[in-house]
């Protein structure tokens, strides 16, 4: 019972003591290089175990293996013994374990972490720390997009961990927050010596459409278009190129922000200080169009100096024209100047008034009266638009298209792009209006009534006996005689007291050219010779009757 009893407990220290030396199994052991053959380092673990590991294990990326007999190392354990009898090692899952304890460390005291770039992935690149590997995203490789990571390939450089997870193996980590702090400090430096006013020389690094970033010396500075040059710059690469230095003055330092605004045309003169010497109102000049908006085009006068041609100081005659149909970009023009604001730095300029008005024109070359002829541009409800000189058009009213016709009828005469002759009857050059007739062509009616008027006593035939009156003809014009105005006894204000053929002299009451009209009174005849016999041979005291007044200037007008 007692033998029984000490065996049991031999066999247990003997079972503790292998359980206390013997490594186990996923375990980092240390071990010592006793030979190093075909590529492989023979590695004596102890316990009468020796393993291989190939001696790329043993090198970091991009460098030589460094290693040589005699050297001791930590290798991992990953088996006791594989069939050929020997330890199965790994010494780099042995620099993972002891690097993924020394990356826990740093992460949780937020320190950086040495590592090289040996490899690129999609969406990054590959890490090696130390034996771990992380992966670093290409938007975290530097501040800008990196086009060539070539030079950042096995050099060894501080790299911030961003997220960890030893479960899972992943790690993530940045070179760009260490850049951005770095950065950071190195811009609060220089942003610290700087003022606003200063002048300094920088080099270009980066052109954009709004303007290009200055390097100050480890901070950059905006240098918007704007600040480039005192004329209109359309893109900072017309006077700007990559890697050139250029001067410029600080116009504006943010501290909260680190952000300076720079300019390169407050150390020239301002061409603004002498525009209202140089540009009176009313001189002309000549210029460059620059740019065409809609509403206008823009003229530079000299660099720096800019005026604007609006829409409607473009031309007398083309009201809505896009300004890119009278004038083209780099166009030289003359342009006279309409106003300053030197305050708001702007210049009125037109481009119309250094042409002569066409309305001022027309008046002169076509006074009222003249015969022209033209083009029908365009027909409306109320007339026809007719071309004349110089792009400006004419209107001829339906009231003026015939004398026989309604205007509404005689418009179907016409056709746009038929060729009209008209007379010029009126020329309004302020509201820009030429007025016309067609109608005015046949001026029979004039030729007709040469020399009478308002008054005059005329001899005419008649034409016809209507109820209402008698029709009569003077010079191949016809005329109404209303039965009203036939006598002034109503007793004889009959038409079937008329022949036709009679000759009768009768008094005109109107003339109206416009509707080609006489108007005619046999009555109004009557009433002046009535005055005109008590004028000359009795008075209202005489005790003449009326009888023998006109009796006796009858028997005066027929002893003549």
């Amino acid at each position: 019972m007692c033998a029984k009893a000490t065996m049991e407990e031999f066999e247990a220290l003997l079972n503790e003591s292998f359980e206390l030396d013997t490594p186990q199994e996923g375990s980092v052991v240390k071990g010592k290089v006793i030979a190093i053959e075909a590529g492989q380092a023979i590695i004596d673990v102890g316990f009468k175990m020796e393993g291989r590991v190939d001696l790329k294990e043993f090198a970091n990326p991009g460098e030589a293996p460094d290693i040589k007999v005699g050297d001791e190392v930590e290798v991992y354990l990953e088996r006791v013994e594989n069939a050929r009898g020997e330890a199965v090692l790994s010494r780099e899952k042995a620099r993972r374990e002891a690097a993924w304890d020394r990356l826990e460390k740093a992460y949780a005291n937020d320190e950086r972490v040495e590592g090289a770039i040996f490899g690129r992935v999609k969406g990054g690149f590959t890490v090696d720390l130390g034996g771990a590997v992380a992966f670093l995203p290409g938007s975290q490789v530097d501040v800008r997009p990196v086009r060539d990571a070539g030079p950042l390939m096995g050099l060894k450089q501080p790299f911030q961990i961003l997220k960890m997870d030893r479960r899972r193996g992943n790690i993530v980590v940045s070179r760009r927050a260490i850049l951005e702090e770095s950065r950071a400090e190195q811009r609060a430096e220089v942003i610290a010596n700087l003022s606003e006013g200063q002048v300094v020389e920088g080099v270009v690094k980066n052109i954009t459409e709004y303007g290009a970033f200055v390097d100050l010396g480890g901070v950059d500075g905006l240098l918007h278009v704007t600040d480039m040059a005192w004329r209109r710059v359309n893109h900072p690469s017309e006077i700007l190129s990559i890697g050139e230095t250029v001067k410029v003055q600080v116009i504006k330092i943010n501290k909260d922000t680190h952000r300076i605004s720079l300019g390169m045309k407050q150390l020239q003169s301002d061409p603004w200080d002498q525009v209202e010497q140089k540009y009176a109102v009313g001189s002309v000049h000549r210029g460059r169009v620059t740019n065409i908006t809609d509403y206008g085009a823009f003229v530079e006068l000299e660099p720096g100096v800019e005026g604007l041609v609006h829409v409607s100081e473009m031309s007398w005659t083309k009201k809505n024209v896009h300004p890119g149909k009278i004038v083209s970009t780099s166009q030289e023009v003359d342009v006279m100047v309409l106003e300053i604001d030197s305050a708001k730095r702007r210049v009125s300029l037109g481009l119309k008034q250094t042409q002569r008005n066409p309305w001022e024109v027309f008046a002169e070359t076509h006074p009222v009266g003249t015969v022209i002829e033209g083009e029908v541009k365009n027909i409306t409800e109320f007339g026809l638009f007719v071309g004349l000189d110089n792009d400006i058009d004419g209107m001829v009213h339906l009231s003026d298209l015939s004398w026989d016709q309604r205007g509404e009828e005689a418009i179907q005469n016409y056709r746009k792009g038929d060729i009209v002759k008209a007379v010029v009857t009126e020329v309004d050059v302020e509201k820009e209006r030429v007025s016309l007739s067609i109608k005015a062509l046949d001026d029979t009616f004039s030729e007709a009534i040469d020399g009478i008027k308002r008054g005059s006593v005329i001899t005419v035939t008649v034409t016809a006996i209507e109820e209402g009156g008698i029709e009569v003809e003077y010079n191949g014009m016809k005329s109404f005689i209303r039965r009203s105005d036939l006598s002034r006894d109503r007793s004889e204000q009959r038409p079937e007291r008329f022949q036709v053929g009679d000759k009768v002299d009768v008094r005109v009451t109107n003339v109206d050219p416009k509707t080609r009209k006489l108007s005619l009174s046999i009555k109004a005849r009557e009433i002046a010779e009535e005055k005109e016999a008590v004028q000359q041979y009795g008075s209202s005291d005489s005790g003449a009757s009326l009888g023998e007044i006109l009796g006796a200037a009858l028997k005066g007008s027929n002893d003549k």
